[in-house]
């Protein structure tokens, strides 16, 4: 398997240590649908790029945010789909985020608002982010996939369905069955989540439905035939096996994937664009993976 480690730097220790710190005291706390407004307000804190401008509109039937930037090429979009667990999260306030990726890569960004849990459980957001790329697909543009934690369980089942050209997953939640070892051995480790917040949130999601279908839980279909994927995720997550094993399995299937593991990182690093050097490196690197992949 093709693993990069990248490690942990002396600047990026400290700011760590004080995000640990700053998190503690909230482990385990977002719950149901009463941590939208606080998650919101924690993913809106990401700084936004520079020389990136936002539109609303609606692409295949679903409403989102497009973020622009200065010298976007023609023809090509990134489809970034947002995490909150399938329970939380706004295309408006994962534009921050989503504006570094599209600064990066040179290319117009759409983030989708798919529906949520627990009023619309397992497969409705499936079906919307799929209507949105199916809706790309129809306005001509040639598309890469990128998503996190939640999100990026979303990209990876949809790139099993579609035909991107080339996906991005950070932090994705891979296998609903919590089976990972890491659930165990990073519990303590991991800044924000339990196992038994995880668990509630990944039921609430299926509402009965089987965590092992392939559209549900990534790890669990053929991954035969995926386009280049390229999963980057912190070694200080519950998540951290649900990275691992996916990529293991993409490769032994004989896709072309990569997983890159960062020392000393949380969940959600990436949004700390400008804060951590990690974030500013991970972005980079993805930025430049999906300019290659869609310049084809």
């Amino acid at each position: 398997m093709s693993v990069i480690t990248h490690p942990l730097t002396a600047r990026d220790a400290e700011v760590t240590a004080a995000m640990r710190a700053a998190s503690a005291p909230h482990k385990g706390g977002l719950r149901g649908i009463a941590a939208r407004t606080p998650f919101d307000a924690i993913i809106g804190m990401t700084t936004p790029a520079e020389n990136v401008t936002y539109r609303p509109d609606i692409v295949g039937g679903i409403s989102g945010w497009w973020c622009l930037p200065d010298g976007a090429k023609l023809g090509q979009a990134l489809l970034h789909l947002h995490g909150g667990w399938f329970h939380w999260g706004t295309a408006e306030a994962f534009r921050g985020l989503v504006s570094h990726l599209a600064r990066r890569a040179g290319v117009a960004a759409f983030v989708p608002d798919y529906r949520l849990a627990p009023e619309h459980p397992f497969p409705a957001g499936l079906n919307d982010v799929q209507a949105c790329y199916r809706g790309l697909e129809e306005l001509g543009y040639r598309i890469a996939l990128s998503g996190d934690s939640a999100g990026g369980n979303l990209a990876l089942v949809l790139s099993a369905l579609t035909n991107p050209a080339g996906t991005v997953a950070i932090s994705p939640v891979t296998d609903l069955t919590l089976s990972g070892a890491s659930w165990t051995s990073h519990a303590e480790a991991d800044f924000y989540f339990t196992r038994d917040q995880a668990a509630e949130l990944a039921a609430s999601y299926l509402a009965g439905a089987d965590p092992r279908d392939p559209l549900a839980s990534p790890l669990s279909g053929d991954l035969s035939r995926l386009p280049p994927v390229r999963v980057h995720v912190g070694d200080q997550e519950m998540l951290l096996d649900d990275s691992r094993r996916y990529v293991e399995k993409a490769v032994a299937a004989g896709a072309d994937a990569a997983l890159e593991i960062w020392e000393g990182m949380p969940h959600g690093f990436a949004g700390a664009a400008g804060r951590l050097e990690a974030a500013d490196a991970a972005l980079g690197a993805i930025g430049t993976f999906v300019a290659q992949r869609l310049a084809g």
